[in-house]
């Protein structure tokens, strides 16, 4: 990945609303670092006099399950965050707000003691005011925040991991009586051409003051070199206690500068609130100038021109750091997209990071912004992650739609003046919910308040080629097989996933939708269709199964050989030569940059470490290798050091390996990459602020040897059921009107059948997780004696004998076929030898029984 330039990412982790240099009006203070914390539910815990002394000390984000490294199972239950917080005595005539960016999933915030707030929902932020909790000097903050599964929370289930913890950053705000409120802006542009860009401003302002305030907002808007281009100002009175919303039209810009991926350019606007003729409050808010259209018959166009995108999905979690990613992350993970020549992401399945957002501003990357009402074709059991998306008991109903409105409201405040958000989704794959009548009306109810809340974006329906959902929004997003079910559907679509085979690092040469053929015989942009995302674009932990590698990147960052497929396809950059087995006599290790800005943990450094043979080339060989920080601050997900080892959950392959380093101190921290008999290497790495390191008196990080989570063994478990239901399919041949997903619906009346009635015809499913399975249960349209072998594979190429039924002289309609014991694979094969007189190939229904594995 090229280097990121330090004024971009300065850029990135300032969006937030202050400039450097002069005394702000409000003061922003970042508070990840010096905080206690505690797994469990200790009784009295957020009183001021609790003793935390024998608690671990930790820096944000964090996560109860850091060091992960994708396992099945993580911690579930209660953990405990306190903090102690310098309060000025002139802040006391202000107002003190504490802001999170995201805690998972239900936190109770307590300020001395004293309840302050709750919030329940995993993946938005949200603001309480703390003033009147509050005293000059030192006061204890702390958090009762837990990870439970909850049958009226959002998301009920989904394929990913649920760890808890404050996993992104947390702001102490203080601002005058008179602010604006807790992302307050909203900045339009209505009329917007090449030649002229009218712009909007809604501004929420709140008067906590004791008086109404006759007050005048300012908003000047300042280009992407930072020099002012309009200005306009609103005088206004606001009643005490009242909060009123300002609309402001300035002056039409000339001649913008367009956002767009090739040349993402980003305006300022700079609020200002003036009371007696004297700026109280200020507050800046990026935005992009474009415009966009989602067409059926044409596709995508921005800023007027047709546009066809690539793109890849997301998962938000990290190597070792589980779902606790710094910004510096996020601004990675996208960078690493942006190298390959993709242009669009679509964020699955919930809100991201903030942060996120920005980087796609910032380095000019389309966003596809999901809502968390998701599901994996699990068990369907309430208890866990595996549920139905929609509740299974009437009582639950209401206050479930109440959550998952929510998430939608704050996700569209916290997000919406992001340039490059070009809709908002409602959902993935919520058809394999059992309740699809109430699922339909909620879908519907989101999607017309999506209209109300941002009336500049359309509502997607993610994952939408089951159940008739695809029509209930404004753009469809077809998963696996709807790239080809749903050919010119009469609505704005996009493949939102194709490919999702696990191949680990280093993977093959080659591109999903060439090898696999799923965005239809080798023509993947029709003229209709917007565009075409991947699955996905990194490696990541789920609850389905231990070590899954779907991704372009492994779990640690590090590229695939697919990765450089895309890059070669989309920007025609050769791949490198690849390394192969040689007698290692060294290692490197490189960092991708030397200094860290800040110690905050907002920014991190990634390591890696390349296995060497004499002459410095790197070689395939992969023995264990370990990191060490030999002085100076920092930490690794486990402690001062870390391993990697091919036989463990923390591998290094194909001769590489790599890990992200935070630091809570300022100093310079030397790092060593070891080996048994191998040439050491070392790195410097500086962390730029305060407080300063000071050797033999500053605490270090613990060690945290990493232990895979095992679940209780009386906490809920998959058992057998029917894994293939609504999964993609795929067949040697379809009939008119009787395509592969047909053998999946559950409707007897609906088959798939060959278009011919020729022996060697055969159908697939994919069951898009590794399974073990236990039997397949097959119903024919007809009676007669269909001869058949069932066969399964990992990857949908090398294929492992079953069943044989190629002698049966079974004429049964439904036929139960038991597989032998241990068999495990995530496609399934059915090949017909032999066929009724005059028949085609046909199945009405397969059934498969099985669990997911392991």
């Amino acid at each position: 990945m090229k280097h990121i330039p330090a004024l971009i990412f300065f850029l990135v982790l300032t969006a937030c609303g202050i400039s450097p240099g002069a005394e702000p009006l409000r003061q922003r203070l970042n508070l990840n670092r010096d905080w206690k914390f505690q797994l469990g539910d200790p009784p009295g815990a957020g009183a001021v006099a609790y003793d935390d002394s024998q608690w671990s000390r930790i820096g944000l984000p964090h996560s109860f399950s850091i060091p992960y490294f994708q396992g099945k199972d993580v911690y579930t239950g209660y953990g405990w965050y306190r903090k102690t917080l310098e309060i000025a005595p002139g802040w006391m005539s202000q107002r003190v707000f504490v802001e999170f960016d995201g805690a998972f999933q239900d936190a109770e915030v307590f300020v001395n003691g004293q309840a302050v707030g709750r919030h329940r929902g995993g993946y938005t932020g949200f603001s309480f005011e703390i003033t009147p909790a509050l005293h000059p000097g030192g006061n204890v903050l702390a958090v009762r925040l837990n990870n439970n599964w909850s049958p009226t929370l959002a998301p009920r289930g989904g394929d990913h991991i649920f760890p808890g913890g404050i996993y992104r950053d947390v702001w102490l705000v203080v601002a005058n009586p008179l602010h604006v409120t807790w992302y307050g802006t909203c900045v339009t542009t209505p009329e917007v051409s090449s030649e002229s860009a009218g712009i909007r401003v809604q501004t929420e302002v709140q008067n906590q003051g004791a008086a109404a305030s006759d007050m005048v907002l300012t908003t000047e808007i300042l280009g992407p070199e930072g020099r002012p281009v309009a200005r306009f100002s609103s005088p206004q009175t606001i009643p005490a206690g009242a909060t009123v919303t300002v609309n402001q039209t300035g002056q039409a810009i000339p001649n913008p500068k367009l956002w767009h991926p090739a040349h993402p350019f980003i305006y300022t606007a700079v609020t200002t609130l003036s009371a007696g003729g004297t700026a109280v409050d200020e507050y800046q808010t990026p935005f992009g100038i474009r415009w966009f259209k989602w067409t059926a018959d044409q596709g995508f166009f921005l800023n007027g021109e047709h546009y066809y995108f690539h793109g890849a999905n997301a998962h938000q979690d990290h190597a070792g750091w589980a779902n606790a990613v710094t910004d510096a992350g996020a601004f990675r993970d996208v960078q690493w997209l942006k190298d390959a020549g993709f242009d669009f992401i679509r964020g699955s399945h919930y809100p991201h990071h903030p942060a996120f957002s920005d980087a796609c501003d910032r380095l000019g990357m389309l966003f596809w912004s999901e809502n968390c009402f998701w599901m994996g074709g699990g068990a369907h059991q309430d208890g866990n992650w595996m549920a139905d998306a929609y509740p299974v008991h009437l009582e639950q109903e209401a206050a479930f739609e109440q959550s998952v409105e929510d998430t939608l409201r704050d996700e569209i405040r916290i997000l919406r003046n992001h340039p490059s958000i070009v809709v908002w989704s409602m959902c993935n794959e919520v058809f394999f919910s059992s309740n699809q009548p109430r699922v339909k009306k909620l879908l519907s109810r989101m999607v017309e308040l999506t209209h109300q809340l941002d009336p500049t974006r359309p509502a997607a329906i993610g994952g939408a080629q089951r159940g008739g959902l695809d029509k209930l929004g404004d753009v469809a997003g077809y998963n696996g097989d709807g790239a080809r079910l749903f050919i010119k559907p009469g609505i704005p679509n996009v493949v939102t996933e194709y490919g999702a085979q696990s191949t680990p690092r280093p993977g093959t040469y080659d591109g999903h939708f060439k090898a696999r053929d799923q965005l239809v015989a080798n023509t993947p942009e029709y003229p209709w269709r917007s565009g075409q995302v991947i699955w996905c674009g990194f490696d990541y932990g789920t609850i389905f199964g231990i070590g899954v590698s779907k991704g372009l990147l492994d779990y640690a960052r590090i590229p695939k050989r697919e990765w450089y497929w895309y890059r070669n396809e989309y920007l025609h950059i050769p791949p490198p030569d690849w390394p192969s087995a040689g007698v290692p006599a060294r290692l490197a290790l490189t960092a991708d940059k030397q200094v860290i800005l800040g110690t905050d943990a907002r920014d991190d450094v990634q390591l890696v470490v390349t296995v060497q043979d004499a002459a410095g080339k790197p070689i395939s060989n992969s023995p264990p290798v370990t990191l060490t920080i030999v002085s100076g601050p920092g930490e690794f997900p486990t402690g001062r050091c870390i391993t990697f080892d091919g036989d463990t959950d923390i591998p290094i392959r194909d001769g590489k390996a790599a890990i992200e380093f935070r630091s809570y101190y300022g100093g310079r921290t030397v790092i060593r990459a070891s080996a048994r008999g191998l040439k050491d290497a070392v790195v410097k790495i500086t962390t730029q602020g305060e407080p300063k390191y000071v050797a033999g008196s500053t605490l270090t990080a613990a060690d945290r040897p990493y232990v895979r989570f095992v679940r209780p063994a009386d906490s809920p478990v998959t058992e057998g059921e029917d894994i293939a239901r609504d999964r993609p399919t795929w067949a040697s041949s379809e009939a008119a009107g009787h395509n592969g997903a047909q053998a999946l619906d559950g409707d007897p009346s609906t088959y798939w059948s060959a278009n011919d009635n020729q022996p060697g015809a055969w159908w697939q499913v994919n069951l898009e997780q590794p399974h073990t399975i236990d039997s397949v249960r097959t119903t024919f349209p007809t009676a007669g004696n269909y001869r058949y072998r069932i066969e399964g594979s990992s990857d949908g190429s090398l294929w492992t004998l079953l069943v044989d039924q190629t002698k049966s002289a079974s004429v049964e309609t439904t036929r139960t076929d038991a597989i032998p014991t241990g068999r495990h694979c995530q496609f399934v094969r059915i090949t017909f030898t032999a066929l009724p007189s005059g028949q085609p190939a046909a199945i009405a229904n397969i059934n498969i029984q099985g669990k997911h594995w392991p």
